[in-house]
This record gives structure tokens, C-alpha cells and sequence, in this order.
């Protein structure tokens, strides 16, 4: 995760031993040489997505603000959205749907608001062939992914310059620092929600790749509606109660070990184990591998063996889970509120570049299940 030495970077001296391997192995890298500019500049098709840290900028936390989900405007039909030309596949029966001959630059309001009923529902939507829309430039991305809600700024990891939004995930040629990873590590993924540890994290995220392997880097998305409705009512029961304490003091604690730049405070939030979609009212688990760092009212061996049991739960769902292929010029965008994701780090031999940026729009509060019985709408 540690920056290259440019004049965007402001390094600093931390007194915390410097860590044995990246915090996460499919963050941005940088050499800590010119060797950057010069070489990966050529190799990719989208220049002015390559990671910069820039230095002097700091965010405070996010205060809460009032969200209206667009999907609730929505035509249930979604007429503007399945226009002329535009078909839809499924990745499986349940979860997933690919989107063809839609052209995302040209979507109006009410297709938004349409789009974001599709995410709601199915819980990721894969577009093909976008090139006019990626090549629309990071303002016209954010303007765009600013219907769904107050987009993140990211408090350690490469951004596109002036767009602290983006978060930029940048891999070529690394194979050294992937094969010192696997030494310490048996396997790359890390099931997460995005930024979880927000007040109100994202609902709606967009994965827009600018570069990929031929083979490999896929994505794996895994329903959490799914994976809480394969629980026994008894287990539902107890966790729909329980509550646990996201952070991002790890995160933050590894950037300034790296002694990498920081733009923020460790951010911390209590939410439900079990939320309920504001859209579509299903129940999904909310937790992860990333994020949480206390269970409420557990004790420690006690929510050790809760946690282990619903992460391996996760693990092995495979008939609900998806798995994403990257092709060039996609737009993926998945509902954070009811899925689970990892990228798959199965491409340390290959000379190809991945590339790709995210965009994360905070939604609602999370909505416990007491809340959704009592009627309360976050």
C-alpha cells in the first residue's frame, strides 16, 4: 500500500515497525522509483486513472444526512432502461444479471432511478462494452454516481489527481511483491463490504475496469440475503439481535506502519448483524472479514465462534455466490447492502495489467430488524 516517493506523496516517520506484507495484496502499488511514470504510463489505455497520493488533504468524518434510495422512484417496468437494443442475461438464477446494449453515458434520471432497482434486486449488474463512458473522464463519473448517493473519499489508497473519490486499484508486472505476499498468506481473498465502517456505508458501488488479464482477476460476489435465509429461524433469532462495532483504526494503523499518507481519522460504527433493504425489505447478514472488530453483548469466545461459523458459511456458499469475468470497458455495480465481495489474485505469472476504479455512494443508515418491525425507514 505504500505510495511511490513523488512530490504528491507526504511521507512521515512513525515510530510502528513497518509491516511484513500489504495489508490488502489488491490494493494500488507503486514503486518507490520514477520506474512508474516511465514504463506504466505506455501500457495502459486510461493514464489519468493511475493512482496518485496527494498530499495536504484531509477529511473529516461524514456526517449523517438524509438519503432517499432512487430506486424507490423507480418504474417497476423499467421502461427507460430496457429501451431498444438492450438485453439482459442472467449470471444465475437468484443473483447477477448481465446488461448488453445499454450505453451508460446517455442514461436518463427516470433509467437511474431504474438501474438502481435492477442493483437492488439482483444485487449486481455486469455492463459490457462502455467504452464511451469510461472515456467521459472521472467528473462525469462522479456527477453520475452522485444520483445514488454521497460518494466516499478514500483515507489511505491512490485516487485519480483532484478526484479523492476514486479509489484505484492498479496492478502490473508486481509479481515479486505477490510471490512475498503468498509466503505469509495462504489465499489473497478478504470477503468485505466496502468501507463498512461508515455511518452510512455505501449501498450502491461501481467497479469500472479500465484493464485486465486475459484469465483471471475475477470478482466473487456472494448474496448475503441468501446466505441469512439458509440459517435456521433459531440462529436468525439471535443474530437478528446482535449488533457489531465496525472500524477502520486497522486500516489506518497499517498506512501510517507504511508509512504511507493518511487523510483521515480512524472512523468507527455500531450497525446490525442483520440488515434489512430499504428497496426491496430482504433481511441480509452485514458483516465481514474486513471491518467489524467487536460483537455486542457476546463475549469474546462467544462471538469468535459466531463469526467463524457465518464467514465460513460465506466461504463455502458457492450456490450463492457469482463469479464476475472481467472483460475491457466493463461497468460493474453491486449493492453493497446484501452482498459480500473478493477479488481473486490468480494472475501473479501474467504480464497483463488490472485496472480498474472504484466509485462507492454512502446510502441509508442500516436498518435493524427491530427498526423494519417498528416501521422505522433510515
Amino acid at each position: 500500500m505504500s505510495p511511490s516517493r513523488t512530490d504528491d506523496v507526504d511521507y512521515q516517520d512513525y515510530d510502528t515497525p513497518a509491516p511484513k506484507v500489504a495489508y490488502d495484496i489488491n490494493v494500488p502499488y507503486m514503486p518507490a522509483s520514477g520506474e512508474y511514470e516511465r514504463r506504466i504510463k505506455d501500457r495502459t489505455e486510461f493514464p489519468e486513472y493511475l493512482p496518485v497520493w496527494e498530499k495536504g488533504i484531509w477529511f473529516d468524518e461524514v456526517e449523517e444526512f438524509t438519503y432517499h434510495d432512487p430506486a424507490l422512484r423507480a418504474d417497476k417496468r423499467m421502461p427507460h432502461l430496457f429501451s431498444e437494443g438492450v438485453k439482459a442475461n442472467l449470471i444465475t438464477p437468484k443473483m447477477g444479471t448481465v446488461l448488453t446494449g445499454v450505453k451508460l453515458e446517455t442514461l436518463t434520471s427516470e433509467a437511474k432511478d431504474e438501474l438502481a432497482l435492477l442493483i437492488s434486486e439482483r444485487k449486481v449488474v455486469c455492463c459490457r462494452e462502455q467504452p464511451e463512458f469510461l472515456r467521459k473522464g472521472p467528473a462525469f463519473q462522479v456527477e453520475f454516481m452522485e444520483h445514488f448517493g454521497v460518494l466516499s473519499r478514500q483515507p489511505v489508497t491512490g485516487a485519480v489527481k483532484g478526484f479523492p473519490e476514486f479509489h484505484i486499484i492498479h496492478r502490473d508486472g508486481n509479481k515479486k511483491e505477490i510471490a512475498d505476499f503468498f509466503k505469509h498468506k495462504t489465499t489473497s481473498t478478504i470477503w468485505h463490504h466496502d468501507v463498512s465502517y461508515e455511518r452510512q456505508p455505501p449501498g450502491y458501488v461501481m467497479l469500472g475496469i479500465l484493464a485486465c488479464p486475459d484469465v483471471g482477476g475475477d470478482t466473487v460476489i456472494a448474496d448475503m440475503s441468501e446466505a441469512y435465509n439458509r440459517l435456521s429461524p433459531a440462529f436468525q433469532g439471535m443474530i437478528n439481535q446482535m449488533q457489531a462495532v465496525h472500524t477502520s483504526e486497522k486500516l489506518i494503523a497499517h498506512a501510517k506502519a507504511s508509512k504511507g499518507i493518511v487523510r483521515s481519522n480512524a472512523v468507527e460504527s455500531i450497525h446490525p448483524l442483520v440488515r434489512v433493504h430499504p428497496v426491496t425489505r430482504e433481511r441480509a447478514l452485514f458483516t465481514n472479514m474486513e471491518w467489524p472488530k467487536e460483537y455486542l453483548g457476546l463475549k469474546e469466545e462467544e462471538s469468535q465462534v459466531v463469526v467463524k461459523f457465518l464467514m465460513d458459511h460465506v466461504r463455502m456458499g458457492h450456490d450463492f455466490q457469482a463469479r464476475v469475468h472481467w472483460e475491457k470497458h466493463s461497468v460493474v455495480m453491486f449493492d453493497n447492502r446484501t452482498t459480500l465481495h473478493t477479488a481473486t489474485v490468480d494472475y501473479e505469472n501474467a504480464e497483463q495489467a488490472r485496472h480498474l476504479f472504484r466509485l462507492a455512494a454512502m446510502t441509508e443508515v442500516p436498518i435493524s430488524v427491530a427498526d423494519a418491525e417498528r416501521g422505522i425507514r433510515r
